[in-house]
This record gives structure tokens, sequence and C-alpha cells, in this order.
């Protein structure tokens, strides 16, 4: 017989009905998390009443004030003490909860913000303009105001009423910067709208955004240069897609124009922004062909649907949504965005060649003025010249410097004139065994031939796996490599391996003989190739798909196919290698989002040298 429980005593717990202010103040600790969160329920609140113009006015981080004015339809005196009632709304009738077309509907945000803090309303409609204010859940009267048009929702002393809340509040700098992000990302949805971000203890704009004007991407390009910034803009690619009725649209940057975390990934579902695991997954898959695993893509994406399609009533701060279909959300995000990319061709970001010219520190202080450039007095005569000494000789090879350049000798005339006015110009030299010099028709282009040339295995591989599979080329002699315990793990894979051209067998215990290797990569290490496999089968677990699986394995087969740095390359084969680049889309950035080659304006270079 088990023993009493001492927690239940003869005399029972009573239930009890908790008074409205309890239940506000409960409510509140879902939706207002922090002043940021008042922010965004408030201008959401005025986006959803047709504001074209917002002014979001905070001081001390949002903790003492937040004044939110908009221009947007108002309310009566009728509708004031509504609005700050529980689950009173003009959004939704309450019959159909998949039918959101607003940010907000369910009536919770006002009636919170009073109950934990000193809430005033001031509106005007068609008539005047009436005033009403609630502190600690206690609602005052509605009294006529001055104001004329619009709404003004003013919020002092948030949490004064749960101090206990207070304490989890982070320092006021640390409060600005969620709240300007969450406006900026309210802007990032609304571009046709006007943003002014003040603060009012300093009594400056933070943050200000004009309503912009024109089509969907001029509106949005204009807003995202304003907010992340003009490299951001001329970097990127605009997506469009649409599948079974629902579209997506935005900007999307290039991969060499990747990220250290996913500070840049902006996201939107039907106009509301939204962090979302599916959506950032289907970004992650889209650049897995990319990047690497420790950077991030860049970009403004906006999924629209049918309302019915999507439920945004699945977490407190509609922060998440869920779809119906969500395979084909993710598929056509991963589709929008590899076309997209696929049409950008060989195009590498311009941020890269600033960061060249960045690097190449040209001396400061007073500009030189060089002998060429002074004025002509009385000519000069040289003095006799002396006896000539004899010069050492330089080879490649043994005493004396090893030569890092090597010059190639000038193409015809009408072939040169050809080749420089092609995107990537026409190859002039090699130096250090690794880079292609190639003069374009108004600057220079610097290659990565073993980068380049990896894209450009893994683009071929990649064709001939869609279309029949890799072919196999059988060595004439078997390698053996031994790989002890990774061994087994590796012939677990041999089936799949097969399809890629590549055919293991056991060969003993923790032995490996490799039969054929992949035709397209010619001569490789085979025991570099499987030990890199094997590092990359770890890495990939069992979670992933088939065709991420594929592709990272192929990636890695072209790394040990391409040209190695240290090869050198006559002028045709450079050549080659840089039309191919132009004609294959993606070669702007090797298979883990490095740039291929930089391009230098002349005006550039020759500003570096001072000749502007």
């Amino acid at each position: 017989m088990s023993a009493p429980n001492p927690n239940i005593g003869e005399d029972r717990p009573i239930i009890r009905q908790l008074d409205e202010a309890a239940i506000n103040r409960i409510a509140a600790g879902e939706v207002v998390e922090r002043p940021a969160s008042a922010v965004k329920e408030l201008v959401e609140n005025a986006l959803d009443a047709g504001a074209r113009r917002i002014t979001v006015e905070v001081a001390q981080g949002g903790k003492a004030l937040i004044r939110v004015i908009d221009d947007g339809c108002g309310m009566g005196p009728d509708d004031l003490p509504l609005a700050l009632a529980r689950h009173a709304t003009s959004k939704t009738d309450g019959s159909d909860l998949l039918n959101i077309r607003s940010f907000g509907f369910r009536g919770e945000a006002l009636p919170s913000l009073g109950a934990v803090g000193r809430l005033t309303l001031t509106s005007r409609a068609s008539g005047g303009a009436h005033r009403l204010a609630v502190e600690g859940g206690r609602m005052g009267q509605v009294e006529p105001a001055a104001l004329n048009r619009g709404t003004i929702v003013e919020l002092r002393d948030l949490f004064y009423a749960t101090p206990a809340r207070l304490k989890f509040l982070r320092s006021d700098r640390a409060e600005m910067q969620a709240l300007t992000e969450v406006v900026k990302r309210l802007a990032m949805a609304e571009p046709a709208v006007g943003f002014t971000l003040r603060d009012a203890d300093a009594d400056r704009v933070i943050f200000r955004a004009d309503p912009e004007s024109g089509d969907l991407f001029d509106a949005l390009g204009g807003r995202l240069t304003r907010i992340i910034g003009a490299d951001f803009v001329d970097n990127a690619i605009r997506v469009e897609a649409e599948r079974e009725g629902i579209r997506l649209t935005g900007l999307a940057a290039l991969p060499t124009y990747s990220r250290g975390s996913a500070v840049q990934q902006h996201l939107f579902v039907n106009g509301r922004p939204v962090r979302d695991k599916l959506l950032v997954g289907a970004v992650r898959g889209a650049y897995a062909d990319f990047l690497s695993r420790d950077r991030h893509a860049a970009l403004a994406l906006f999924v629209d649907c049918p309302p019915e399609r999507v439920d945004v009533n699945v977490h407190p701060a509609k922060a998440e949504v869920r779809f119906r279909e969500p395979g084909l959300v993710r598929g056509l995000i991963v589709t929008g965005l590899r076309h997209a990319l696929a049409e950008s061709g060989h195009r590498a970001s311009s941020t890269v060649a600033a960061a060249t010219l960045g690097a190449i520190r040209p001396e400061t202080g007073a500009p030189r003025i060089y002998q060429m450039d002074r004025p002509h007095a009385a000519p000069f005569r040289p003095a006799p010249a002396p006896a000539p000494h004899p010069m050492p000789a330089f080879s490649e090879a043994g005493t004396g410097f090893a030569a890092s350049a090597r010059v190639e000798p000038a193409p015809e005339p009408e072939a040169a004139v050809a080749a420089e006015h092609a995107p990537l110009g026409a190859a002039r030299a090699q130096v250090h065994e690794n880079y292609i010099i190639a003069q374009t028709g108004d600057g220079v282009v610097i290659v990565d031939q073993h980068a380049a040339h990896e894209r450009l295995v893994y683009e071929r591989l990649k064709r001939q796996m869609a279309e029949n599979g890799v072919a196999a080329q059988a060595l004439l002699i078997p390698e053996i490599v031994s790989l002890g315990g990774d061994a087994e793990g590796l012939l677990d894979h041999a089936e799949e391996l097969s399809r890629y051209g590549l055919t293991l067998e056991p060969f003993g215990p923790g032995t490996v003989a490799v039969r054929e290797t992949p035709a397209i990569l010619g001569p490789v290490n085979a025991e570099a190739l499987l030990r890199d496999l094997v590092d990359e089968l770890d890495d990939l677990g069992e979670a992933m798909s088939l065709s991420s699986r594929i592709d990272a394995i192929l990636s890695r087969m072209a790394c040990h196919g391409s040209v190695r740095s240290g090869r050198r390359m006559g002028a045709e084969e450079m050549n080659a290698l840089l039309r191919e680049m132009e004609a294959t889309p993606h070669s702007g950035q090797c298979n883990h989002g490095r740039p291929t080659y930089v391009e230098l304006k002349l005006a550039d270079i020759e500003r570096l040298f001072g000749r502007t």
C-alpha cells in the first residue's frame, strides 16, 4: 500500500476565477517579451490601419517610453474601450482563423500592454479626436483630444506593474538594437510605407526610410539599399518563381557575398516577417552547392500564398508559421533560388574586387610628382655610359632566382581583340603557377586556376550524373588503400559510390581495392580521394537527402580532378579555361563559395598609382 502524499491535506485547493487585470498580465508574458515585442505589435496595428507613414519614438531602449504615431484610418470614441478589451478586434470575426489577411487578429496586444504599463490611446476618425488611458489594467474615461488624423499610442514605464520582468531586460543599448531590427524588418515588408525611428533621449533619428515607388523589385531594391546597404543590392539577383498558386519573390545575394552568420537572411510569409525552420532549411539546401557549412547566404525572400494554405496562429509572437503543403514550399524555394543563381552565370560579387583594392595599400601622404610629369626645362644630356657589367643569368631551376611569372606571347591581333572583349578577357600571364592574369577591354582579371577548374569539373560531373551516370575508367592495376577502421564504413557505401564511377572492393581487414575511378578526373591519387570521401560521409551523416549526398560527394571528387596549384599552363589552355568559365553557371565561385576570379577595372588600378 502506497504512503499518503504529504502534499495533499484535508483542505483541497480552491479553484478561483482570475480577475481581468491578472489575466491580462499573464497574457502579456506571452505577447510582450521585451520593448521590441511591444514595438512590433504597435507598428503592425498601424500597418493594419492603412498607415502610409509611421513614426516610432523611444526612450531608454523602450523601457521608459514607446510612442507610435501613424496616419491610418483612426478610431472613434466608441472604438477606444473595445480596443483595450481582450479578444476584441476589427480584423476577423473569429469564424475562420485560417483566412487571416492582416498582421494582428487576436486582440491581445493593447490590453496586454495596458496591463503591464501606462498606455494612452489618442485617435481621430471621421469626427473629432479622443483619448483613453489605462494604467496597470485600470481603464479611465474617454476624453476629447487634439489630433489631425490617425492614431498615437503612447506606452510609458513598461513592466512597472510586473517589476520582476524588468530584471530580465538587457541594457538600454541592447534593447534599442532589438527594436531597431524589428522596425527595419517591418520596413522591408512594406516598401511603400515611410518609417522613422527616433531616440527621444538624444533627440536624434536612428533610422529613416521614405516611401518607395516603382514596381515590386525597384521599390524593394530601394528599401533594401537603405536598410542592408548598396553592396547587397549590387550583388543580389532577382528571384521570381511560382508553383501551384504559391509565389516566391525577392533578392538573393551571390554566393561570394556570403556571411559568417544568418543575420542577413530575411524571410516573409504573406508580408509577415518570420523565422521559420522550414524556410531557413530550404535556403541552406538551395545554397548547399555553393557555400561551406560555416557560411550563410544573404537574402530577402517573400512567400505569398492564399491565407488558408498557411497557419499563422501557431506561435505566441507569430514568428513561426505552418504550411499545409510544406514540401511544395520548400521545393519552390530551392528550385527558385538555384534557377536564379544559374542565370547569373559566371558572375562574382563586386565586393571581391573592393576587398582586393583595399588590401593593396598605396603610399599615403602628398602625391608624388614624377620626373615624367614635371615641366620640361633645359634638355638633359647624359654622361657617357660606363662599360656594361655582365648580368647574372636567371634560370627557373638551379642557382639564381626561380621564375615566378611567365608572360605568354601576344596572340594574333584579331584573336587578341576578340578575346579581350570576352567577359573574362585574354590570358596574358601565369604567376606563381596558380594565378592566370587576363586582360579585358577595361581592366584586368586574376583567376585562381585550381578553384575555377574545380567548379568546372564539378559541374561536368553533375551533368554526367544527371544524364547517364559518371563514366568509369578501369585501372590496369587496382590500387590498394589501407584505411584501418574507416574501410568498413566506406565499403557500406560501395554500391552508391559505383554510380559515381568509383568501384571499390574489400581487400582484407581495413583495406580497400580501387578497381575503377571516374574517367573525367583522369589520373588521381586514390588514397587521398578515399580519405576525403570518408571525411565527407562522416560529415553528412544519415540525415542528408540523396541529392545533397550526391552533390557533396561529387564536389569532393571534383577537387581531385581539377588543375592543381603549381601546374604550368600554356596560353591556349588558359584561354580555354576562361572561355569555359564564361559558359558555365556558378563558375564565379568554387565549390566552397570562395571567388574564382577577381576583376579590377583599369580606372581603379590607375587610382592606386595616382594617375587620376
